[in-house]
């Protein structure tokens, strides 16, 4: 009887990887290269995107495509640099950026933050791969019921 089922199981397995691949893409031979999908639009509303944890970073609300991040130049702090936030009306990058690994405070931004791209991530209009049920923390407590005043 228990051979059955893992006959069964190991046929319901097969079906369903099937059915699976036929939803993604064509298999194609290792010895060819298939095209890339194509790339989302960026979002660039250039509205501030609520953060969905506490600390996390922010994420970046316009194209970035092209902007030069190398050790010779960074496209990102000729707006959110602290000397050009003014004209630029961009936010200037947290405090936290100006202090190296040793806890002092710099007057250039650290290198261990120079590199915006490590953290800071564009937003694309891309279909989501997975459905996501996150709830912040401020949702959770919202929900829960209050307790009576005496």
């Amino acid at each position: 009887m228990r051979h059955g089922f893992g006959a069964a199981f190991a046929v319901v397995m097969v079906l369903f990887s099937a059915a699976l691949l036929a939803q993604t893409q064509r298999p194609v031979p290792f010895t060819e290269t298939p095209p890339a999908p194509p790339l989302a639009a960026d979002v660039t509303d250039d509205l501030r995107k609520i953060r969905s944890y506490p600390d996390q970073p922010p994420v970046i609300p316009h194209a970035i495509r092209d902007y030069q991040i190398d050790l010779n130049s960074n496209r990102c702090l000729t707006c959110h640099s602290r000397p050009y936030t003014e004209a630029s009306q961009a936010p200037m990058i947290s405090v936290t950026h100006y202090i190296d690994r040793d806890g002092q405070v710099l007057a250039t931004v650290s290198p261990r933050r120079y590199f915006c791209t490590q953290c800071h991530i564009p937003q694309t209009n891309a279909k989501p791969m997975v459905e996501n049920r996150f709830v912040d923390i401020d949702t959770i407590l919202s929900r829960q019921p209050q307790p009576e005043r005496r």
